[in-house]
C-alpha cells in the first residue's frame, strides 16, 4: 500500500528528469491525472496519454526538454498527509517571480495558482514547480 501517491508521482517524475528519460509511466487516478493536465497547460510536459493496461491503468507522460535543459528544473511537494497546506486567493504569493506555478486542489478542481487568483478560489496546494 502507498502512503502518498502524489509524493510517488512527483518523485517518478524528479528520478526521470535526473536520468534524462523522455517518457514516464505512472499509476492513474483523477488526482494525478488533473496534476498531469495542470503541467500540460501550463507547458511543463508535452503530453499525456492513457494507457489501459491490467490490472492498473496508466498514464504516459512526455517530459518537456528545452534545446538545452528540461522544462522542469524542481518539483516539491508542499501538502503532505501528514501536513496539509492550505491557502487562500489572496496568500498565494508567484512562484519563483512568476517562473514558477503551484498545483491547488480547490472546489472548482485541480488548478494552478494562477487560475486559482483568476478565479479567486483558494485550496490545498499540492507541489510547486519551477
Amino acid at each position: 500500500m502507498m502512503t502518498d501517491p502524489v509524493a510517488d508521482m512527483l518523485t517518478r517524475i524528479r528520478n526521470a528528469l535526473k536520468v534524462e528519460r523522455m517518457i514516464i509511466d505512472i499509476p492513474y487516478s483523477r488526482l494525478k491525472l488533473g496534476m498531469i493536465e495542470v503541467m500540460k497547460r501550463e507547458g511543463y510536459i508535452r503530453r499525456y496519454d492513457m494507457v489501459e493496461d491490467k490490472p492498473f491503468n496508466k498514464i504516459r507522460v512526455q517530459l518537456g526538454y528545452g534545446p538545452s535543459e528540461c522544462a522542469i528544473q524542481r518539483i516539491r511537494r508542499i501538502s503532505k498527509p501528514g501536513r496539509r497546506c492550505y491557502c487562500g486567493p489572496d496568500e498565494l504569493r508567484p512562484v519563483l517571480n512568476g517562473l514558477g506555478i503551484r498545483i491547488l486542489s480547490t472546489n472548482k478542481g485541480i488548478i494552478s495558482d494562477r487560475e486559482a487568483k483568476e478565479q479567486n478560489v483558494g485550496g490545498e496546494v499540492l507541489c510547486e514547480i519551477w
